[in-house]
């Protein structure tokens, strides 16, 4: 009786007119989207705001779905299998499993025709029907799996499509943790500004904010930040984000290590309700959760093998033990092997910025032309360096963990781990720069008696991905976990007891002071 009311009601204050025939197949729909308690609030102005603030939320919503896509199908289970995909979510869309069969526009297809891609990778295929639905969405995969091209192309199809608020803020907002992950989106992003005439700006630290500030007063239609330069501009009022409805945090799991929570959160905050967030990242920790379900509400995950840390199975790994006193010697031996077998690009990993200096310089006089970044280089020496590896003028880059992240350089098939990082995430990431986009690569690690205690989670990492185990690795474990184990036993054995004439006077004068009483 009461829904009857409602719907004359609203046909009759012209509120189904905005949704033409989606109105209709709301009301019939099993979906409440109101409540009417009473004939008297159905024509009170408070009920009526109520009912148009509902619908313009529904339509707000619908509105997001901004492009046409297909349901998933049960067929689709045999390519979730192949591929080892696991998706968490209500409505999931089909993946795109070739780009002729899919629903991208006509200039979508033009444009990747025209840089000759043919095939997507898996989580390009199934993020890109989840984004342009309009749905919030998760991914999880390693590193090199073409993530950036992933939320890059539902954003233009967005910018395209929708027609976004009037100002001079962005309208999509990418956060990248490192300037060389920033940098890298921007060059792919460029390719897009050019074809469809879209206005997109790279922000970061370390460089002048005069330029960038001056290019976000014009306007820009996608905006690339590091976090902490991002919430710099917001705080001065330089600009803001009352118009953007896409984000994407790329590497999320890498600016939760770096401290960038609050800054995200901060961020965040300026968006509006209306909008849909991407998030993507190499693993799933609570601290990763915990962002997602505060800020994505109802969203779709996608997980491309295992939710935890695994290396990339195109890596074939060597892991070396030897001494200290001999770690230059097998580097040395190292290199000299992979000269002699033929490389296009070497990336060599040090712990400290002082023997990155060096290691280059030595390299260089031994006849292999290197060349070296860390976080004291300038932003201006940082793109030089990167522009000679890239192009091949210098085939040896000696790096920091700086190049641990978002370096996508092609050609690059040995990695060489001088000094063992801190932990195995930052190793698989390390090696995770060779063996990109289903290529082959080869990574080196030097391991000593002081990186023991990393023994047994690499020896893991190793079997994830079915590795040779060296005897010398194992053995390294076998000793780590005796010396630890001799720590505490002389721990507990170093608490000697209470010699038995303390107790006994103890006691006897406990005895006699509470026999008083």
């Amino acid at each position: 009786m009461a829904l009857n009311i409602a719907k004359k009601f609203l046909r009759r204050s012209d509120l189904l007119k905005p949704f033409h025939q989606n109105g209709k197949q709301l009301l019939q729909s099993k979906t409440c989207l109101f409540y009417v308690t009473s004939i008297d609030k159905v024509f009170s102005t408070h009920a009526r705001k109520h009912f148009e603030n509902q619908f313009q939320l529904q339509k707000r919503i619908l509105s997001n779905r901004f492009y046409s896509v297909k349901p998933a199908q049960v067929s689709d289970s045999e390519y979730y299998k192949e591929h080892n995909i696991t998706v968490v979510g209500e409505d999931v869309p089909s993946p795109y499993k070739d780009i002729d069969n899919s629903y991208f526009p006509d200039y979508i297809k033009s444009f990747l025709s025209a840089q000759g891609f043919t095939k997507p990778t898996v989580i390009q295929a199934q993020g890109w029907p989840i984004a342009i639905s309009g749905k919030n969405f998760v991914g999880i995969a390693q590193t090199g799996t073409g993530k950036t091209l992933a939320y890059l192309l539902p954003a233009v199809i967005q910018l395209k499509e929708k027609q976004g608020r009037k100002g001079r803020g962005p309208r999509v907002l990418i956060l990248a943790p490192t300037r060389e992950l920033a940098r890298q989106i921007e060059e792919v992003t460029k390719e897009f500004q050019r074809m469809f005439n879209l206005r997109c700006l790279c922000i970061y630290g370390g460089v002048s904010r005069v330029p960038q500030m001056e290019v976000l007063r014009n306007g820009v239609d996608i905006l690339i930040a590091t976090p902490g330069r991002l919430n710099d501009f917001l705080d001065s009022k330089v600009t803001n984000l009352s118009r953007c409805q896409y984000v994407v945090l790329d590497e999320a799991d890498r600016m939760l290590d770096m401290g960038f929570e609050p800054q995200i959160r901060q961020a965040l905050e300026h968006v509006p309700h209306e909008r849909q967030i991407l998030m993507f990242s190499a693993t799933w920790p609570k601290e990763v959760q915990h962002l997602a379900h505060d800020y994505l509400g109802e969203f779709v995950q996608v997980n491309v093998g295992s939710t935890e840390l695994s290396a990339n199975h195109n890596i074939k790994q060597h892991i070396h033990v030897c001494e200290q006193e001999e770690k230059m010697d097998r580097f040395k031996s190292i290199m000299h092997e992979i000269s002699g077998e033929g490389f296009e690009k070497v990336l060599v990993f040090t712990n400290t910025k002082r023997f990155v200096d060096n290691l280059t310089m030595s390299l260089n006089r031994n006849g292999w032309p290197a060349v070296g970044i860390h976080g004291d280089k300038s932003q201006q020496q940082r793109d030089n360096i990167i522009y000679k590896f890239r192009s091949g003028r210098s085939k040896v880059l000696v790096a920091t963990d700086v190049a641990a992240r978002g370096l996508d350089v092609d050609g690059v098939t040995h990695v060489i781990n001088y000094d063992f990082p801190n932990t195995s995430e930052d190793y698989i990431h390390r090696i995770g720069r060779t063996g990109r986009q289903d290529n082959k690569g080869v990574a080196h690690t030097i391991l000593t008696t002081e990186d023991a205690r990393q023994a047994r989670s690499l020896i893991a990492v190793l079997k994830e991905a079915n590795q040779e185990i060296p005897s010398e690795l194992e053995e390294l474990a076998k000793d780590y976990n005796n010396m630890k184990s001799i720590e505490r036993q002389s721990k507990y054995s170093s608490k000697k007891p209470r010699p038995t004439w303390a107790t006994k006077k103890w006691n006897s004068f406990r005895s006699d002071r509470y026999s008083r009483y």
